[in-house]
């Protein structure tokens, strides 16, 4: 798990998945050669969260397109910025192909991260392609665990409820159309290897 950064412990999913990170990393990839193929290994994509509106939404909405989900948190200094724009450089690069693919970011930080304050938050790198989803509290840590992904979050200062840090774990989940998950790659590989395990999920 890499701080983003991060301190004391509010919530921390310990079954991260070192073991299936590791035969991932083994396995290499049909697609592309740092993309580690998770089919059969982690579930569909299945959630209900709320984005902007408030307005439900769920797998549902993603039907018949390639997803790409990433966890992070709207005020997140290094690591969250700089993924959504590289995923955002991913859409530029498919062109019209993007018209099939969604990103979705889902916030670990519900308690600052409203459905309007994300939905301004991810416009600022790709507004027509990019949802922001955020829920209750055990709604995320479920989702997170289905997941394996980790987080945790600083005890807030009484005086500062607002003023605390956060960090998780790393990665980028790639959904096929029919929502089954097929890739898992990491936030630092290249536009153009996103770009083209993404191509290689659409008809």
């Amino acid at each position: 798990m890499t701080p983003c950064p991060a301190q004391p412990i509010l919530v921390f999913l310990k079954q991260f998945g070192l073991t299936l990170a590791l035969g991932l990393f083994l396995a290499g990839s049909v697609a592309a050669a740092n993309l580690h193929p998770v089919r059969g290994f982690l579930p569909d994509l299945r959630f209900s969260l709320q984005a902007a509106g408030p307005k439900t939404v769920t797998q549902d909405d993603f039907k018949d397109k390639v997803v790409m989900m990433f966890f992070g948190y709207a005020s997140c200094p290094d690591i969250c910025p700089t993924t959504l724009a590289q995923l955002g450089a991913v859409m530029e690069d498919l062109g019209r192909d993007a018209e099939q693919v969604r990103i979705i970011f889902v916030s670990v930080d519900p308690h600052r991260d409203t459905p309007d304050s994300l939905a301004r938050y991810v416009a600022a790198f790709d507004g027509k392609h990019t949802v922001g989803l955020t829920g209750s509290e055990r709604q995320i840590t479920d989702l997170a665990r289905r997941y394996r992904v980790a987080f945790q979050i600083e005890k807030p200062d009484p005086n500062k409820p607002e003023n605390y840090e956060v960090s998780h774990s790393r990665g980028v989940y790639i959904f096929d159309q029919t929502g089954k998950a097929r890739y898992l790659a990491p936030d630092t590989e290249s536009v153009q290897v996103l770009a083209d395990g993404v191509r290689s999920l659409l008809p």
